[in-house]
């Protein structure tokens, strides 16, 4: 079921909002759930990159030993 957020935000971050919404022509709404799921997608890439980072059984290998395995 849908949630109902309500937020403020300063101007600096309002106009631009405002001004991309009219250039696409889509709604507030519309533009701040994409972000917030990119966002959200983002932060969930990040959070695997730190846990196999911190993975001492993870091995880590050099860039050149990378580009020795892609063939480059």
């Amino acid at each position: 079921m849908p949630q109902t957020l309500s937020v403020r935000i300063p101007d600096e971050i309002a106009i631009p909002l405002n001004k991309l919404c009219r250039d696409l022509e889509r709604p507030k709404t519309f533009v701040i759930k994409k972000a917030i799921e990119n966002y959200l997608n983002e932060y969930a890439d990040y959070q695997i990159a730190i846990d196999r980072f911190n993975d001492k059984d993870d091995k880590i290998i050099s860039s050149k030993e990378m580009r020795k395995n892609l063939g480059l």
